[in-house]
């Protein structure tokens, strides 16, 4: 069937050509091709094979579904289970057993392989490595070399430890003292005093400088910085900043703190009193109070009316109502003429 769009004479090349017998199958500007691939649309599905010996629209449902293992089903997907496991002779080998957890055909390379000789050593899509590396399990732990010259599970327990300080065992984890402090240099320097809580051979970077000039200060695996800056502990205070011009341990107490208002003190926390009723944020009507005038107490002080002290505001002035003036209670009368009632 031939479908003109449009047809105006500068529009050519446009017709349509839909098949009869199937009204899907189109083509513009010339013959749709009317015949029909099947397996186009993956009837099969992952892993067979699909193969269409007639791709035409007379002849539907030819289309043959190929297992890997042969099994052939025409028309329709195949069911075809495929143990990987049964193969002979058995992808694993003779010193492994094989699994394979899910036989359907699209789900291959999944067997697994476990070595007879050790179970926890295991592999996927082929033969495990049944000799063993005993070094990479860590025998010998740290600040030790392992070596193990046979890799293999039929000779365990020859893996060596080699200490730092040439140490050797055979088969288990050597003990090989070291004492990092012993060193010379010191590690720690001359002011600082150094100390190795565990001169085991496997327990290296543990030793411990403190200064001798303040030991609250000390640092793990290297020199303590023994310089203080002062001003890390606060020593000023909430609304004061602190400046220490020598940060060192040979010029203490010369930390400034500063306060808001500009009062400086050397050595210790600035008393600076802040007032903010002074001058008064309140306004003329209203009474201003600051319970607390220490300058880290900002935004504390009390708005009162003076006209009804029990209107108040915090940080602001109050809402005062004026009071209002008092209605008359009495008229007075005066400078009018009497009524004369005619007689």
């Amino acid at each position: 069937m031939v479908q003109r769009l449009n047809t105006a004479a500068n529009k050519l090349h446009d017709f349509e050509c839909t098949c009869k017998s199937d009204t899907n199958l189109k083509a513009v500007d010339g013959p749709a091709t009317c015949d029909k691939d099947e397996c186009k649309s993956d009837p099969c599905g992952m892993g067979q094979t699909c193969n269409d010996p007639v791709k035409s629209l007379n002849s539907l449902k030819d289309f043959t579904c190929t297992c890997a293992n042969g099994v052939v089903t025409t028309g329709a997907s195949a069911t075809c289970e495929n143990d990987e496991c049964a193969a002979m002779p058995s992808p694993c080998g003779a010193d492994q057993t094989c699994s394979d957890p899910d036989k359907a055909a699209n789900k291959l390379h999944d067997f697994e392989c476990t070595c007879n000789s050790d179970m926890s050593i295991k592999k996927v899509d082929g033969p495990a490595t049944c000799d063993k590396d005993e070094c990479k399990s860590d025998p010998c732990g740290m600040g030790q070399t392992c070596n193990d010259p046979v890799k293999s599970l039929t000779s365990l327990k020859d893996f060596t430890c080699t200490c730092a300080n040439g140490v050797v065992t055979t088969g288990a984890s050597a003990t090989c003292e070291t004492d990092e402090c012993a060193a010379t240099p010191s590690p720690c320097g001359a002011d600082q005093t150094c100390s190795d809580p565990n001169t085991a051979a496997n327990k290296l970077h543990d030793f411990e400088c403190t200064c001798k000039s303040d030991t609250s200060l000390k640092a793990v695996d290297g020199p303590a910085t023994c310089d203080k800056d002062e001003c890390k502990s606060d020593p000023c205070g909430m609304g004061q900043t602190c400046n220490d011009p020598v940060k060192s341990l040979n010029s203490l107490k010369d930390f400034t703190c500063t306060c808001a208002n500009g009062v400086v003190t050397t050595g210790t926390s600035a008393t600076c009193e802040n007032d903010e009723c002074s001058p008064s944020p309140c306004g003329a009507d209203q009474t201003c109070t600051d319970p607390d005038t220490a300058a880290n107490k900002l935004h504390d002080f009390e708005c009162v009316c003076n006209s009804d002290n029990s209107l108040k505001a915090t940080d602001g002035p109050a809402r005062c109502v004026a009071t209002p003036t008092p209605p008359p209670t009495s008229c007075t009368i005066s400078n009018v003429p009497a009524r004369v009632t005619p007689v």
